[in-house]
């Protein structure tokens, strides 16, 4: 699914809430040529938390720099996709990438609203495993702080959005058509969280990836065609207004026999020692190990 501009490139992805999945957005009604496969458009003042990773150095100015998507869940801490901060995708060690910066408050990435914020340290999930995909993040620490009321929640093990048939957006500036139809505006798709074992089939181990229910989730359509795509690695899914999966990898874009997959943010939690103070509503994080 879905490797950064490179989907890939597995594949990235977007959302907007069926119901009140975010503490939503005035948005347009989705249309069959609307953005963000299957998608509508979402002003970033709505979804705060949406960010972009950007390298101008590296991904030209076109689009802000913009290569990956991210989520703000602390002032200072966005998380991402791990495969987003690879060589395979920046061409070097993300500490050799001069200009990385997240751009935060841009809904436009042809603009110049909102803030582009220097990167302070990047920490990969040592633990990711690129030929199954699973443990796909990491965690970027921010030079300057994010505003109050720029964050999002966790939803931790046992919470109710990550039951099957849960209504979830998914947030990005990804391809918009499977074609390299990038989208120059944040946009949203409904999806809804599937059935483990669905996915499971869809992604039995190969090429793509393999699914792992432990570490992963996947959302899609039973007609397919609203997905997230190349570009929105790293994004937000979200399902009632807390943060439950980053985009990771899928077959394509849209397909209805291969869904998008996800980091469960769960086991990001679990990995990080963050899952109890998530559970509490009193989470203070920041780079693993410290900070």
């Amino acid at each position: 699914m879905r490797h950064p501009s490179v989907r890939a490139l597995a594949r990235p992805l977007v959302l907007a809430a069926v119901v009140s999945a975010v503490p939503l957005v005035s948005v347009a009604p989705a249309s069959a040529d609307s953005i963000v496969l299957g998608g509508f458009p979402v002003d970033a003042a709505d979804t705060p938390w949406t960010v972009a990773l950007s390298s101008r150095d590296r991904f030209g100015g076109t689009r802000s720099g913009q290569f990956c998507g991210g989520v703000a869940v602390g002032r200072t801490t966005v998380l991402t996709a791990a495969h987003c901060l690879g060589e395979e995708v920046l061409g070097t060690p993300p500490e050799g990438v001069r200009d990385l910066k997240v751009v935060a408050g841009r809904t436009d990435l042809l603009s110049d609203q909102g803030r582009e914020i220097p990167v302070r340290d990047v920490w990969v999930n040592p633990a990711h495993d690129d030929v199954s995909n699973s443990g796909d993040f990491a965690v970027v620490t921010l030079s300057e702080a994010l505003p109050p009321g720029s964050t999002i929640g966790m939803a931790p093990d046992g919470d109710p959005a990550y039951r099957a048939g849960e209504g979830a957006v998914v947030l990005g500036w990804g391809d918009t058509s499977g074609g390299g139809d990038y989208a120059g505006s944040l946009r949203g798709a409904p999806v809804r969280v599937l059935p483990d074992p669905r996915c499971e089939a869809a992604y039995p181990g190969g090429a793509e990836g393999q699914y792992r229910a432990d570490t992963m989730l996947c959302a899609g359509t039973d007609e397919g065609g609203r997905d997230a795509c190349q570009g929105d690695s790293g994004g937000p899914l979200v399902a009632r207004g807390k943060l439950i999966g980053l985009v990771s990898f899928g077959s394509g874009c849209g397909r209805p026999d291969s869904p998008g997959v996800y980091t469960r943010v769960s086991a990001v939690l679990r990995t990080l020692g963050w899952d109890a103070a998530a559970t509490t509503g009193k989470s203070r994080v920041g780079r693993p190990g410290g900070a």
